[in-house]
Formats: C-alpha cells, structure tokens, sequence
C-alpha cells in the first residue's frame, strides 16, 4: 500500500549564496558570478534531494528570490506602498504594488522546472505563487487608464500560464502556494476576502481540464518566515470549507505544527471531497527537533483513522526558507527532516502491509 509523499518547495540556500546575491544587488557582483553561484546551490540541491530517497524533488527554489514575488523580480513599474504582513515575532514583510499597467511576469516557475531537469532523473514538482497573493499589487486608489478589472484579467492569464507551461515542461506535480487563505481570515473573520481569494483561484484553475486538475495542488500553511507564524492562531476549521472549494486535485496541509490535531482532522473528513488528495505535513519546519521515523508514523496512523488511504499523502508543513534571506534553519537540518518524512512513509507502508495480512 503506497502512500504518496512530496516536499512542498524550499530548501535553505548556501550561505555563499544568501551572500552573493546581497553582493549582487548592491553592484558588488556581476551576474556571471551570481549565475556561478546559483548553478552550484542548485545542483548541490538536487543531489543532497536525491541522497534522502524522495521520490519527488524539487529545486528547492534556489535562485527564486522569494515563493511570492518571482513573477515581478526585476520588475521597473513598482512601488513600496503595498500591503504590510506581519509576523507573531514582531517582523513583517510588505508587498509592493505596481504604478502602471499592463501586468505581464518577468519570469515564468517553467524556467525554473527547466534547469532543475537538467541535473535529475527524477520527477520534479513546481510551485508557482496563486493568483490571489498577487492581485494585491494593484493600488487601493486605483491606476490611471488601467482598471483593477484589466488588471485582474491581465494577472488571470499569466497565472494561467505559468501552470500551463510547467505542465508542459513535464513537471511532476503542480502545486499553487496559497499561504495568504489564513491570513485573509485575520483581515477579514466575515470570510469576505477568503471568498474572493477562492473565486479568483478558481478562474483560474477553470481553465485547466478535469485531467490536468489531478495534478495541480494548492498549498496552505500559516506563512512559515523566520521560525515565524503570521496567521497560526486561526483555526482550521474556519479556513477549511472554503478551501476545499478549490476546483484541484491535491491540497497540501500545515499539520505537524498544529496543537489541536484531532480537530484539524475532524475538519479534513468533515469537507474533504470525491477526487481531492490530502498531504498532511508531517514535519514541522518551524522546530529545529527532527523528527523520528518513529514519530511521523505515529502522525500518519493517528490520520489514516479520519482520512481515507487513496486520499492522503505526506508532506513537510511549509517550505524551509520561503524567502531567500531566511537562514532560521540550516540545509541540513532540512534534509535530514525530508529524510524522517520519506522514512517514516515507508513505516506507515510496512504497518499497512502487516495489518493487510492479518485482516
């Protein structure tokens, strides 16, 4: 009985890199040298991903500059007037938002997905940032002669393409990284904006088959930064009917970290779906503790009694470093938790066999 298990994208940069790129955006490096840099952490990624036994990678997002903000890297039409998010540790981080349209990606995760096939055999899996995070980039007061309606249509179709073209690229799995779904419920407790948010992915997602579907996912957690939460206090289970409304195949659920477990499972078979696939995480990458192989079955069968087995699958909590300057946790630290996940799969596989048998 095989139970899926995949990383959800992040993995700490060297810190030759962190540095580089510092160097680098204050002129001190040219891009030849960052390049240098980025092609070293990457491969050294995917061979330290493929040394832990996962049977899904990812490029642990080594050369994006954060999971959110990728799209508009480089971008000349912003201004640092967007919306501010703060963290549980008194940190925070703000968006930008643009000054003038039209709204086009200055990168697309397909170019990411491309490089990392390079350096493996394995499949790889891409994340790609939802549609509702970045239609916050458009200013309260508005843009002279370009609508927030233009730009929402505008911002639809890049998304769309951004999954599109990892799709044909070959990527393993899709999975869109919605971690602002919490977070809306601490803005707004009516659900207003948790609704708007999951219209706009569902455009979105309405533009993909029913087949393709299958095998794009869409990440939640409470905004992992910093060993930091922004949205932690808020309970599943005011977030989770509406995130299954989502019109995909996969979801991948924050659950290690959660103190209540039991009710956060009892929301799950409560709402989940026909033809939805949980990947609970298993990890919590906020503790620097790793987990046993023990322990993360003991998480997996404590949920396989609420969640079917052909609806579950295993995951880490969040990605490890979210944003590229985030050095809380170490490389190490991060495989070796990868490494507990796959192996603590495998236990839950072998327990599920023996109880095969006996039944």
């Amino acid at each position: 009985m095989k139970i899926p298990t995949e990383p959800i994208g992040s993995i700490p940069r060297p810190i030759e890199l962190i540095l580089g790129m510092q160097a680098y955006a204050q002129g001190q490096m040219d891009e030849k040298g960052l390049q240098e840099l980025y092609d070293s952490a990457l491969r050294d990624t995917i061979r330290k991903f493929e040394l832990t036994g996962s049977p899904v990678i990812t490029d642990g997002e080594q050369t994006k500059p954060s999971f959110a903000t990728y799209p508009i890297a480089g971008m000349k039409n912003l201004l640092p007037q967007g919306v501010v998010i703060p963290f549980a540790d008194g940190h925070t981080r703000q968006l930008p938002v643009i000054s003038e349209g039209p709204f086009r990606y200055m990168a697309h995760a397909s170019a990411y997905l491309k490089k990392a096939k390079q350096y493996t055999r394995l499949p790889v899996k891409q994340a790609v940032i939802s549609v509702s995070a970045l239609s916050l980039l458009y200013p309260q007061q508005g843009l002279p002669g370009y609508t927030q309606e233009h730009f929402i249509e505008d911002l639809i179709g890049e998304a769309e393409a951004d999954i599109r073209q990892c799709i044909e690229e070959g990527a393993y799995n899709v999975q869109i990284d919605f971690t602002e779904a919490r977070l809306s419920l601490k803005l707004d407790p009516s659900g207003g904006i948790l609704n708007s948010f999951i219209a706009l992915n569902n455009q979105v997602l309405d533009r993909f088959t029913q087949s393709q579907r299958k095998n794009i996912g869409v990440h939640s957690c409470p905004g992992g930064d910093h060993d930091s939460t922004h949205s932690a206090d808020i309970a599943y289970a005011d977030l989770l009917p509406s995130l299954f409304e989502l019109h995909a195949g996969n979801f991948y659920l924050e659950f290690a970290a959660e103190k209540d477990k039991q009710s956060v499972l009892k929301s799950i078979k409560e709402n989940l779906r026909p033809g939805q696939r949980v990947f609970l995480g298993v990890t919590n990458v906020l503790d620097r503790r790793i987990e046993s192989a023990a322990q993360i079955n003991e998480l997996i069968q404590e949920a396989l009694a609420y969640i079917p087995l052909e609806q579950f699958g295993t995951t880490d909590d969040c990605g490890f470093s979210p944003f590229a300057d985030d050095v809380s946790t170490s490389r190490e630290i991060a495989f070796a938790k990868i490494r507990s996940r796959i192996e603590g799969t495998k236990m839950a596989e072998a327990a599920l066999e023996q109880k095969k048998v006996f039944v």
